[in-house]
């Protein structure tokens, strides 16, 4: 056991220490990379062995790794483990591990060491089960509209050690992080940090746990450790101030809510069609600063208005400016797939949501339409939908189901909804869309959205909700036309 790791930097000498990472995927080939760069012994595992991570194999070896793949992956000979979010925590490597005291690191836990001492950057952290990448994107755009220079990074796709690693060199990172990367994260302390939301997701990644609802939420939690500045929260959440009033922060360090209804003091919110500072400012008592008009924020929908509040927050935690948060969301389009009209054809609008692969966000997208003819399905990731199908019944004009786990919301609709007519598709290639909009077409009518929100995650059949989406748009555009 390598004593220096706990207060490891990328100073300490790292050719002492054998590295195992866990994982070819964009995060472990990033984790490994930085490690080699350090001159530490790599070993990367991983159970695939497609085109894509043997190309990164055969890189890497290149750069002086051991590479293992297609072979159940062994712990011999390590100090550290590198975990990718993908590797679920009761991985046979990380079970082994955890029982011969080697640590585990995720990759961002990597990278917060590495940028240590000399390199040493703030980091604006959200996560939450609906809305970090709209509010990751939003974030990174009102600090760019301020003039900082910044980068989104984490789990919006950018490993964080890349962007450290920039010759160009960064102000600040708007950090986004799944419940995977914080579970492995040990020594962040953020500058601030924001929970969106707190919803079933993703539980049968914490199938380990006794309760793995509650083993998701602490790992949520975690982002609020250590944060020095401020803890933004969502005011219509209580769960997320609890986190807030449980995490052992830095001295000094304020809660913030952000919210849709009219502020309180230390909050952000809305007041007449305007986001505004209740939070940031000297007069707080008794008056707020405009920062944008609600028609900065596009789509408008109340979630992703939500969003743009949450990122307001952050960013004026970190001294922007009011005008820029304006500029910053003005200079976003629509982001692909979420709540993006396709096309409206005799009355009908067509819109595509692919990017609510949960029933949280599902609901969010329902909620926005007063008639709806709803495609959904997918990997349905051990969640439950009477809630969401209880709550939006009445705007049902039919459903189409597709996917492996269909029948989890199938059953709900049953019990549930039964005067709602169902569709239920068993194909399993990608051309089962086709029949999807074929199938809503017939049970839609003027005035009514045929809305793709999935409620469940796409890979059961395409390689990412982006391909669902765009496979949903081209059968709308050949199938009904625009």
């Amino acid at each position: 056991m390598i004593e220096w790791l706990d207060t490891a930097d990328r100073l300490s000498p790292w050719q002492q220490c054998r590295v195992v990472v866990a994982g070819l995927g964009t995060a472990g080939f990033a984790a490994a990379d930085a490690m080699l760069e350090m001159g530490a012994q790599v070993r990367v595992v991983d159970r695939a062995a497609g085109d894509a991570v043997t190309d990164r194999a055969n890189l890497l070896e290149r750069l002086g790794a051991v590479v293992e793949l297609g072979v159940p992956p062994s712990l011999r000979d390590a100090d550290l483990v590198i975990a990718s979010p993908g590797w679920h925590p009761d991985a046979p490597l990380f079970v082994a591990a955890t029982t011969a005291g080697v640590p585990i690191w995720g990759d961002v836990e990597m990278a917060w060491h590495l940028m240590h001492p000399d390199r040493v950057v703030p980091w604006l952290g959200v996560t939450g089960t609906n809305g970090k990448t709209t509010t990751t994107t939003m974030l990174d755009a009102i600090l760019r509209a301020d003039g900082r220079n910044s980068a989104a990074v984490g789990n919006i796709g950018r490993p964080v050690i890349e962007a450290l690693n920039d010759p160009t060199g960064y102000d600040v990172l708007a950090v986004e992080l799944s419940s995977f990367e914080l579970h492995w994260a040990h020594t962040m302390a953020l500058h601030s940090a924001a929970v969106l939301n707190l919803h079933e997701d993703h539980l049968e990644w914490y199938a380990y746990a006794d309760d793995p609802m509650a083993a998701y939420a602490a790992d949520k939690a975690r982002i609020y450790e250590g944060v020095t500045t401020s803890c933004v929260y969502n005011v219509a959440e209580p769960a997320t101030r609890q986190m807030v009033e449980d995490a052992d922060v830095t001295e000094g360090a304020r809660a913030i809510g952000f919210t849709l209804g009219i502020p309180s003091i230390g909050m952000v919110g809305v007041v007449d069609g305007a986001i505004v500072d209740r939070a940031f400012i000297e007069r707080r008592a008794d008056s707020a600063l405009p920062l944008a008009e609600v028609s900065d924020v596009t789509p408008a929908a109340p979630h992703v208005l939500a969003d743009a509040v949450a990122a307001a927050a952050l960013a004026r935690s970190f001294g922007v400016k009011a005008n820029s948060v304006a500029a910053g969301l003005r200079s976003l389009g629509q982001s692909a797939h979420r709540i993006e009209t396709v096309a409206v054809v005799d009355g009908v609008t067509w819109v595509d949501d692919s990017k609510a692969t949960n029933p949280h966000a599902a609901a969010a997208s329902l909620r926005a339409f007063d008639r709806v003819v709803w495609v959904a399905g997918g990997q349905t990731k051990g969640v439950h939908f009477d809630d969401l199908v209880a709550a939006h019944k009445d705007r049902l004009q039919g459903v189409v189901l597709i996917g492996v786990d269909r029948a989890d919301i199938a059953d709900s609709l049953r019990r549930l909804a039964p005067n709602v007519p169902v569709v239920e598709l068993d194909g399993t290639t990608r051309r089962v869309m086709a029949e999807a909009v074929a199938q809503a077409r017939r049970l839609a009518g003027p005035g009514d959205t045929v809305l793709l929100a999935p409620a469940a995650a796409s890979r059961d059949i395409w390689t990412g909700y982006e391909v669902r989406g765009d496979d949903f748009a081209a059968a709308v555009r050949q199938g009904v036309g625009r």
